[in-house]
């Protein structure tokens, strides 16, 4: 196993309460994500997201692998603009970076040269293929500010061919002046599902400096696919290989997807006039990242496995870039769950990709026959592994329960990680959690368990479990500012990983169809038991349950299931699967696991939290984000109001303009543009959890 060498910052078990973090400290915890080493190897691009005190942006910074000189940041956003700088790249000769960026009133991309002086954006225009202000029922005001001219794009994505000539773009189609009135005059009624804008892809010339090779006012010009395009990848240059094709990978427009998955692939080149050509055979869930071959014949990528599995469990397959080639699953029997980074095809034709297997999360190699391969690490999770073109070095980020994420370098897949310089994070004491296993009903459970240090048998603390989302989730052995926020409270946490969560194959993935709520939760308390009976520190007349999401969902269920907790906090529940099925964002996910409530009203009414709340007796604390499209506001006034009415003591904070995740990250102590609903959040689930779990 490889070793970690030189690691930046160290993290230690505490020897007292007050050196865990305050609501206040999480407010000023940075991150980082995306690293990217430079084409030559000397240096690695990556992302900062500022702490929720200093706004939540991201930033770009640069730090060097031979650990000469400090890590530097090299993007800095107007103070006015609220997003900061994203999908950062090195240009293929290592001479500039790129990066999109929202500078006024579109997103656009930025050429910020490594010799110095500003970032310069590209000026890419199109003439409109669409304007909504020319249809019939647009008001007259509207029609009469027609326009042929080019406007500007506001880019969604991008990708530069390794030969750096040409510039893929994907942006959504701009905003008339016709569309602009309407809306300005309030007639911005939605007629829906029969939305016309789409995200289109592009295709821009480069001279050889990097800047547009043609005028900047000549218009680019859509190419025709259909759907929406939600990325783009390049073929490679080599000897094989003239790098002068790309895979693009689209859905479907209005709400499609809500019907059955129907992403499509097309293969595209540079030659003039040249027509896409839909790879008839690509799976309909097939993802991005797409690789490509070293010989640019071959294309490996993500998509749903076949089984009979919770959407959103999928496999490597592999396909030649043929209009007609059959895909192939290259994981098949690989009993963990496949990650979400990038696949690298190596020198021995071997794939790299990144996977989960229980509660660590690493890389594998696959080889043509299947074979799978862990790669070395030293801790329990390493994420956003990646090479460049020469694949002379890797980079990643490696972090454990009480290991804070160092960005990692290695002159050869599997070895040692350098540890880089990079700015502060501020890092908050931990300790390490421990893996705990059980079983229950014919399947093998796991979790972690994290407990204060002042914990003893003479002394016992509270027990907090905490459920993850998903259902199709996990808890990893991963640095988490959380638990350590609920340790610093003299609480330990439980963290299972019931039937239905990722990272233990396929099966154990869908053992809680049609039966959310049930052996789900009989392995939650299993665990509950487990734990209790191993670890005498741990009081059972003192346990409360949270979860967010899916997590939010079973609370909801412990709620009319047990009375053995003392308080219960759920975060942006499903309460009623009959509402919660109609108001969505999406339903494809929902149907796989009880079918249509309609036809299934037995099975749909069993499986919301809402039919036991007859049962209901323990103090309950609701937060809601107001904007929430996934798990909609309406589910947790559902449950406020049955349990009001109930007579259980039940409080509920709702948190304006937050949607489902980004209310999550704030409370959970990561980087949010909302500087206090995560400290309001927090305060109150500390109020709601230390009234209720008082000696009595």
């Amino acid at each position: 196993m490889a070793a970690l060498v030189a690691a930046g910052q160290t993290h230690s078990a505490k020897t007292s309460a007050s050196n865990f973090p305050t609501t206040d400290d999480l407010l000023h915890l940075r991150t980082m994500s995306a690293a990217e080493l430079s084409p030559d190897g000397r240096s690695v691009l990556f992302s900062v997201t500022e702490a929720t005190a200093d706004g939540g942006r991201s930033h770009l910074w640069l730090t060097a692998v031979d650990g000469n000189g400090a890590a530097r940041q090299i993007t800095f956003t107007p103070e006015k603009e609220k997003s900061g700088e994203s999908q950062a790249s090195w240009s293929p000769d290592g001479k500039a970076v790129l990066f999109l960026a929202r500078r006024g009133d579109q997103t656009q991309i930025f050429r910020l040269s490594m010799a110095g002086g500003e970032a310069m954006p590209y000026a890419l225009k199109t003439v409109p293929m669409v304007d909504d202000a020319q249809s019939p029922d647009a008001i007259p005001a509207a029609r009469k500010a027609a326009t042929g001219k080019a406007l500007a794009l506001s880019v969604s994505g991008y990708a530069v061919s390794p030969d750096g000539l040409w510039l893929a773009v994907w942006a959504s189609d701009p905003q008339t002046p016709g569309e602009k009135e309407a809306k300005d005059a309030k007639a911005d009624a939605v007629w829906v599902d029969h939305k016309t804008h789409r995200t289109r892809l592009y295709l821009a010339q480069l001279a050889a400096d990097g800047t547009l090779a043609a005028d900047k006012d000549t218009a680019l010009k859509a190419a025709d696919l259909a759907g929406n395009v939600s990325g783009a990848w390049w073929s490679p240059k080599n000897d094989s290989a003239d790098g002068d094709r790309l895979v693009a990978v689209t859905r479907p427009p209005n709400g499609a997807e809500d019907l059955k998955p129907a992403s499509e692939a097309w293969l595209l080149t540079t030659s003039a006039g040249a027509k896409p050509v839909r790879l008839a055979q690509a799976p309909a869930t097939m993802r991005g990242p797409v690789e490509w071959s070293r010989d640019g014949e071959y294309l490996y990528f993500a998509a749903q496995t076949p089984e009979d599995a919770p959407p959103g469990v999928e496999e490597l397959y592999g396909m030649a870039a043929a209009p007609q080639a059959e895909p192939k699953r290259l994981m098949a029997n690989f009993n963990g769950g496949l990650g979400y980074g990038k696949p690298v095809e190596i020198a021995d034709g071997s794939i790299v990709v990144p996977v989960s297997k229980g509660v660590r999360i690493g890389a594998v190699t696959v080889n043509s026959d299947g074979a799978v391969t862990p790669v070395a690490q030293a801790q329990s999770v390493m994420t956003g592994l990646t090479t460049n073109v020469a694949q002379a070095d890797w980079v990643w980020f490696a972090e454990a329960s009480d290991h804070a994420p160092t960005l990692c370098f290695a002159v050869h897949l599997g070895g040692d990680c350098m540890a880089l310089k990079t700015p502060s994070m501020h890092e908050v004491w931990t300790v390490k959690s421990t893996l705990v296993q059980w079983h229950q009903t014919g399947q093998q459970i796991e979790g972690l368990l994290s407990v204060p240090p002042e914990a003893s048998e003479e002394h016992p603390v509270p027990l907090i479990v905490e459920v993850h989302g998903g259902p199709l989730g996990a808890w990893e052995d991963r640095y988490d500012p959380w638990v350590s926020f609920l340790l610093g409270q003299g609480w330990a946490v439980l963290r299972p990983n019931p039937r239905g969560s990722s990272g233990y194959g396929w099966k154990f993935a869908a053992a809680n169809k049609n039966d959310l709520g049930g052996e789900d939760f009989a392995d939650i308390m299993a665990g509950v038991d487990a734990v209790l009976k191993q670890h005498p520190e741990l009081d059972g007349q003192r346990m409360a349950l949270m979860g967010y999401s899916y997590g939010g969902e079973m609370a909801g269920f412990a709620e009319g299931k047990t009375n053995r907790f003392r308080a219960i906090v759920s975060g942006a529940p499903v309460i009623d699967q009959f509402s919660e099925y109609g108001t969505e964002g999406g339903s494809w996910y929902d149907r796989w696991y009880y079918g249509l409530p309609w036809e299934h009203f037995t099975d749909a009414w069993r499986q919301s939290p809402l039919s036991g709340v007859a049962a209901a007796r323990t103090p309950f604390l609701l937060l809601q984000g107001e904007a929430d499209t996934t798990d909609p506001m309406g589910q947790s006034e559902e449950m406020y109001r049955a349990l009001r009415q109930m007579n259980v003591p039940v409080e509920m904070m709702l948190f304006p303009r937050e949607n489902h995740g980004p209310l999550a990250r704030g409370i959970f102590g990561y980087p949010s543009p909302e500087r206090w609903h995560g400290w309001q959040g927090r305060q109150r689930i500390v109020a709601f959890l230390q009234s209720n779990l008082a000696t009595k």
